[in-house]
């Protein structure tokens, strides 16, 4: 039951302080639409978009599954034994692969305009 006072409690108080310490400045800029690093255009939508964004959430969202398919093995990790690690050794070493073959291939580049 403490963390069920304590953790709203704590969120509630830190977003008070951000709203009476953070400095306020809109305008215009700040807020006009603005969509994955471009700004929107009437008639925009149909010209050349570039890849690298959707591939940085991919790799986001892959590692993010990986951090979560290792935590239950660091939670048995005693029971689990050399098998346990074998097995997350050679998971580790498949992502690690892919990774390194994105980096080979400059797929994480991002070219400005």
């Amino acid at each position: 039951t403490f963390f069920f006072v304590f953790i709203p409690l704590l969120a509630i108080i830190l977003l008070a302080v951000n709203l009476i310490f953070a400095p306020h400045n809109p305008y215009q800029e700040k807020d006009s639409v603005f969509e994955c690093g471009f700004h929107s255009f009437l008639g925009q939508n149909r010209t050349q978009f570039s890849i690298s964004f959707f591939i940085f959430a991919l790799l986001f969202l892959l590692f993010d599954l990986e951090i979560l398919l290792v935590y239950p093995y660091v939670v048995s990790a005693h029971t689990n034994g050399i098998y346990g690690l074998v097995i997350m050794l050679i998971f580790f070493l498949a992502l690690t692969l892919g990774f390194a073959f994105e980096l080979g291939k400059n797929a994480l580049k991002i070219d400005s305009r």
